[in-house]
């Protein structure tokens, strides 16, 4: 069983972060006959998968040793035309140059990959010869590196490869190195295309899709416009906040998650006041890596379910929706689940001893909007552009995504026809 089909199907439906039955009681079993019919049983069994990291200020010049060392001779760089222009994708070149390898670079792509720039991609790394992909870039640039490879792996077109554990066979080394504090998917076994036919984004879950090794250098999150740190930032922020109180959650991924969103409430605005604060800059890196170890052991839930749908209908910026949506769905999960959200809050920076833990997570949601007020961001779906006649099909394409499947609440079409006409 891979590590997503794994992690889906093994939610709690009380969100216990227990082991197993055994554990609760003090006792662990000894050895067991290993036929089915005495096989040992427990409640909770846990994969955390993650890539070789390198992290801190200058690892950039590392890019050449890591793709040489999984036996590239020909890197094919995916960037976009912001990179190229900050300096960044040069520099990167040149670390790869440095180490005798011959790199073929290649930007067409626009936020939010499309099917057919990934489709465009592919078509020049198959014709150039090239071995193993590397991204440079934010998540939509990583997640188009991966959209390669699976083509190279796998054939087909990119949408073939919706859902969970599509992709089968092995795909090309992937080097990533991040330019955003958010996405996560330099970590991740997710891949987000925009279906431009239907006009949603499809989630691509597969832990083939977990790269090799992320290169983590803060010196690249400097050069982010505002919008897109403050976008990046509520996408890691909703995260770990949905990798906490997902039905996959477990010991491994909790610790992360709630650092992380120490890490983000706490640093966030810093950023977008201080671009070049070194402490700042460093934390949000480490927040986005942390939150992103967590979300793709433990997947998400309806913030990000919801979000895709939006994205793939405005070509929306996807951290900007989710800090939308996010707070109208922490007050309805809370319904369900209020316990969970404790830990959430304390990490917040929320005084949590003898407060009720619905009334804890009434006060989240409203930090969270106070973050997004704080950082510019819109408060309605209403203002981004969304309308209410598209509530019906947004809702319906939104049951059908892989997110849904560990959100810690039960979820019907009304239930997600009233969250999207509240954040309207």
């Amino acid at each position: 069983m891979s590590l997503a089909s794994s992690a889906v199907r093994a939610g709690n439906s009380d969100c216990s972060a227990d082991w197993s039955t055994a554990e609760r009681h003090g006792e662990l079993l000894g050895p067991q006959e290993t036929n089915t019919d005495v096989a040992p049983r427990t409640t909770r069994l846990a994969k955390f998968h993650v890539p070789e990291i390198v992290f801190g200020p200058g690892s950039l010049a590392e890019l050449g040793h890591c793709t040489q060392r999984l036996g590239s001779r020909r890197p094919f760089l995916v960037t976009d035309p912001g990179l190229i222009e900050a300096g960044w994708t040069d520099e990167a070149v040149g670390h790869l140059r440095r180490v005798g390898l011959r790199p073929v670079v290649w930007s067409g792509l626009t936020p939010n990959p499309k099917d057919h720039e990934v489709q465009a991609a592919f078509e020049r790394y198959a014709e150039s010869g090239c071995d193993v992909i590397v991204g440079v870039g934010g998540g939509s640039v990583i997640d188009a590196a991966k959209g390669v490879a699976i083509l190279s792996g796998n054939g087909g077109h990119i949408l073939d490869y919706a859902g969970v554990d599509q992709v089968v066979q092995p795909i090309p080394p992937t080097v990533m190195v991040p330019s955003t504090s958010g996405t996560g998917a330099d970590v991740s076994q997710f891949a987000i295309v925009t279906d431009t036919t239907q006009h949603i984004k499809i989630s691509i879950v597969s832990r083939t899709l977990v790269p090799d090794i992320s290169v983590i250098d803060p010196r690249l999150l400097t050069t982010m416009p505002e919008w897109l740190n403050a976008a990046t930032g509520l996408d890691a922020l909703t995260h770990a906040i949905e990798a906490f109180v997902s039905r996959a959650h477990n010991p491994l991924t909790d610790n992360h998650a709630l650092y992380a969103v120490k890490l983000i409430t706490g640093n966030l605005v810093r950023t977008q006041v201080q671009p070049k604060n070194v402490a700042a800059r460093l934390a949000m890196a480490q927040a986005a890596l942390e939150a992103g170890m967590a979300f793709t052991n433990a997947i998400l839930g309806a913030t990000h379910a919801m979000s895709h749908q939006v994205g793939g209908l405005l070509d929306a910026p996807h951290g900007v929706v989710n800090g939308v949506l996010l707070p109208h769905v922490i007050r309805f999960n809370a319904e369900a689940w209020p316990e969970r959200f404790v830990a959430l809050g304390a990490a917040a920076g929320l005084p949590t001893a003898g407060v009720p833990p619905r009334e804890v997570a009434g006060q989240l949601a409203d930090l969270v909007r106070a973050l997004a007020d704080d950082l510019g961001v819109p408060k309605s779906l209403a203002s981004l552009g969304v309308a209410g006649g598209d509530v019906p099909v947004l809702a319906r394409t939104t049951l059908k995504d892989a997110c849904m499947a560990t959100n810690p609440r039960d979820v019907g079409l009304r239930d997600v026809e009233q969250l999207f006409r509240e954040a309207l």
